[in-house]
């Protein structure tokens, strides 16, 4: 008797015809058609877009914002590259879906000031040779803004000698510990420091391009 759906071998043991794969969409695929509609502030700017809902606010910024100023590094938020001031807090922009910052308020390196106008930050960055590639200097001035306004706030660190106080000095050690999320492959760090200081002095870190004041406790 013939077997119309097998194949024979040549020792006579009957095989399964192979059947045909039905064809399916990918689920990626599927969730890539998805867009939703996200109104981001930046830099005092409403900018709006469609965007696959998975979208992190890093490459928001940099693929469909096309602001580059704002890096990507590690793209696991361990090397500081891609921080962004987000209502005066800086917030590692790799590790935030852009959906969830429409009523937020961005600060990009690029909204703290312009060539011909630097903010105070970039000016003392420049004055005190704070880079050698430059890769990570725009997280590391973000950074030091958020942190700069965290220290007027009075919120402690794990290095703060007096958690109670609300006056906190800004020692080597504390400045150390406040910006340990922020790397330097070029080594920099003691330019990035006397740069930092020297806003510090005068008060003036958080003044310009932070947006709010810092809020909410440390992140």
């Amino acid at each position: 008797m013939s077997e119309p759906d097998a194949d024979r071998t040549r020792d006579g043991a009957v095989q399964p015809a192979a059947t045909q794969p039905v064809a399916a969409q990918p689920a990626a695929a599927q969730l890539s058609a998805i867009t939703v509609n996200v109104t981001l502030n930046v830099n005092g700017q409403a900018r709006r877009l469609d965007l696959d809902p998975r979208t992190s606010l890093l490459d928001a910024l940099r693929e469909h914002l096309r602001l580059s100023g704002t890096k990507k590094g590690c793209d696991h938020g361990q090397c500081g590259a891609c921080t962004v001031l987000v209502n005066g807090r800086r917030v590692n922009s790799c590790l935030t879906l852009a959906v969830m910052r429409q009523d937020d308020e961005i600060v990009t390196i690029e909204g703290m000031g312009r060539p011909g106008d630097l903010g105070p930050l970039q000016a003392a960055f420049v004055e005190r040779d704070g880079f050698q590639c430059g890769y990570c200097t725009p997280g590391q001035i973000c950074s030091a803004a958020g942190m700069l306004a965290e220290v007027e706030a009075g919120w402690p660190s794990h290095a703060t000698a007096d958690v109670s106080s609300t006056r906190i000095e800004l020692t080597d050690e504390e400045l150390r510990e406040r910006m340990s999320g922020n790397i330097c492959r070029c080594a920099a760090y003691p330019n990035i420091a006397a740069a930092i200081r020297d806003v510090a002095a005068h008060g003036d870190g958080a003044a310009r391009g932070a947006g709010h004041t810092a809020r909410g406790g440390p992140r």
